[in-house]
């Protein structure tokens, strides 16, 4: 199992708060659309629905992470149910002070040690692209 974390971001809200609204998945699709559409272009192709996040990614196609675990208020964890190969993507809170919240995404994925190379650039920029995502969303 192949393990990519983002980099660590801060966000300027209190650690309960920002499990609140990440684990409240579904409420995320009206804040993307109204996103201006330079930012909305650079997150690509994904759409959230009631407990999961639906991501296009080519040249995979349509891949649906799902809710798997809550842990209030530290974790969020999500398991692709149309993924070629097993993929979880977890978002990780821990309070950076009493008003803020550091969050790391992490994505774990199961591939060919072979095909590490080719692949594992892509994964932690997706990895790292979901941690923007985040700070978008509190900002």
């Amino acid at each position: 199992m192949a393990t990519y974390k983002s980099k660590p971001v801060v966000i300027a809200h209190p650690v309960n708060e920002v499990y609140d609204k990440i684990s409240n998945i579904g409420a995320y699709q009206e804040k993307l659309d109204a996103l201006p559409p330079q930012a909305r272009e650079k997150l690509g192709d994904v759409r959230f629905e009631q407990d999961s996040i639906v991501i296009t990614a080519a040249p995979v196609g349509e891949i649906r992470f799902t809710v798997e675990e809550r842990t209030a208020p530290s974790r969020v964890r999500l398991k692709a149910e149309q993924s070629p190969v097993p993929l979880t993507l977890a978002v990780d809170l821990e309070p950076d002070s009493e008003a803020s919240t550091k969050a790391v995404s992490t994505i774990e994925v199961e591939i060919p040690a072979m095909l590490k190379p080719l692949i594992g650039g892509k994964m932690q920029e997706a990895a790292d692209k979901f941690g923007e995502l985040l700070t978008t969303f509190f900002a």
